[in-house]
């Protein structure tokens, strides 16, 4: 065998439809796009939902109410438990990227309490929950909010 000899696995390869090349290949004539209308004609392209002059179905149901989900703050939250095993004192948004704790400095972060401390961290985030804040300040740390 030699490198020219390598071909794809039989039927793994399926020959082009050549549409439009007479009435002796099948696809002659009107190259299967049926008869006239704007479908059969080049340069065809519907606009998404456009369902052909009818109301489009995103306009016929009703909308209701009201969603404050664009203004909700998402957190991403760290556990004491991941904090416990860290060598650094002070912890930042920072050092926790950098550990590949948190995967986006762009967003806030909140401790929350679960597990136990035994070093005494000063922990810098954006929000606490009340358990984490009594257990760092039991172990002898800081908890310290960011921007507030």
């Amino acid at each position: 065998m030699r490198l020219q000899d390598i071909q794809p696995k039989r039927k793994a390869v399926k020959n082009r439809k050549r549409i439009g090349r007479g009435p002796g290949s099948g696809w002659g004539k009107t190259a299967g796009k049926g008869h006239k209308g704007q479908k059969s004609r080049s340069g065809y392209s519907r606009k998404w939902g456009f369902e052909g002059g009818q109301m489009p179905l995103y306009r016929r149901v009703p909308k209701r109410g009201f969603t404050n989900a664009i203004f909700s703050i998402r957190y991403q939250v760290v556990n004491l438990d991941r904090i416990e095993g860290l060598e650094e004192k002070e912890i930042t948004p920072e050092v926790l990227k950098a550990k590949g704790i948190i995967k986006k400095l762009s967003l806030p972060v909140k401790i929350l309490s679960r597990g136990e401390l035994t070093k005494p961290y000063i922990i810098h985030a954006h929000k606490f929950s009340q358990k984490a804040k009594e257990k760092i300040e039991a172990a002898g740390g800081k908890a310290v909010i960011i921007g507030g």
